[in-house]
């Protein structure tokens, strides 16, 4: 009976972790587009950031 459980705990938590790294990688994405984005919009000279 407790192998089965550990077994399934670790489905759960490889499953867990497989979904939080699939979200950052559209978080990643998001990001680099809104950062091509604004290159774009400002130009290659002007800073659309504060950093």
């Amino acid at each position: 009976m407790v192998p089965i459980l550990l077994v399934l705990l670790l489905i759960l938590v490889l499953f867990g972790a497989g979904f939080a790294v699939e979200v950052l990688w559209y978080i990643a994405l998001a990001v680099l587009v809104l950062w091509v984005l604004g290159f774009f919009f400002r130009g290659a000279q002007g800073r659309w950031y504060r950093w």
